[in-house]
C-alpha cells in the first residue's frame, strides 16, 4: 500500500510552518484552555438570585420599578449566557444583576422610610394642632 503525500510528511516538515501560524495556533490553544478552566459562576448566579429576592421582598417593584426590572432582566441574561456556555459573560451579568437589585432594594427601603417619616410628621402636626401648640414652642 502506498502512502498518500500527506501521510509521507515527517514531523520535521510540519515544524516548518511560519511563525505567524504558530503564534495563532498557540493563541487558540491558550484561549480554549483558559475557557475550559474557568469555573461556572454558580456563586454569582445564586447571589444575584438572592439579591433579586431581597429586592422583591422590599417591594422594589413598587418603589424602584426601573431598577428592579433591570435587575431581573440582567439575571435572565446571565442565565441565558450560562446556558450558552459563556461563563465569563454569565458571571459579569450576574454581578451586575446583584448590584442593580441591591440598588433597587436600597431605593425601595428609602422610599418606605420617607413615606413613614412623612406620615409621622403629619401625625405630629395634627397632634400639635389639636393641642393648640405652635411650631415654635
Amino acid at each position: 500500500m502506498n502512502a498518500t503525500p500527506l501521510m509521507s510528511r515527517s514531523f520535521a516538515q510540519i515544524t516548518r510552518i511560519g511563525p505567524a501560524l504558530r503564534a495563532s495556533m498557540f493563541g487558540v490553544v491558550l484561549s480554549v484552555t483558559a475557557c475550559a478552566s474557568l469555573p461556572p459562576p454558580t456563586a454569582e448566579l445564586a447571589g444575584a438570585q438572592q439579591a433579586v429576592a431581597r429586592a422583591d421582598g422590599a417591594d422594589a417593584d413598587q418603589y424602584a420599578a426601573a431598577d428592579f426590572a433591570q435587575a431581573r432582566s440582567l439575571l435572565e441574561q446571565a442565565h441565558a449566557a450560562m446556558a450558552k456556555g459563556d461563563r465569563e459573560q454569565a458571571r459579569s451579568l450576574a454581578l451586575l444583576a446583584s448590584a442593580r437589585a441591591d440598588l433597587a432594594n436600597a431605593r425601595s427601603r428609602e422610599a418606605v422610610t420617607q413615606a413613614d417619616l412623612s406620615q409621622r410628621r403629619a401625625e405630629i402636626a395634627d397632634l400639635k394642632q389639636r393641642l393648640g401648640v405652635e411650631d415654635g414652642q
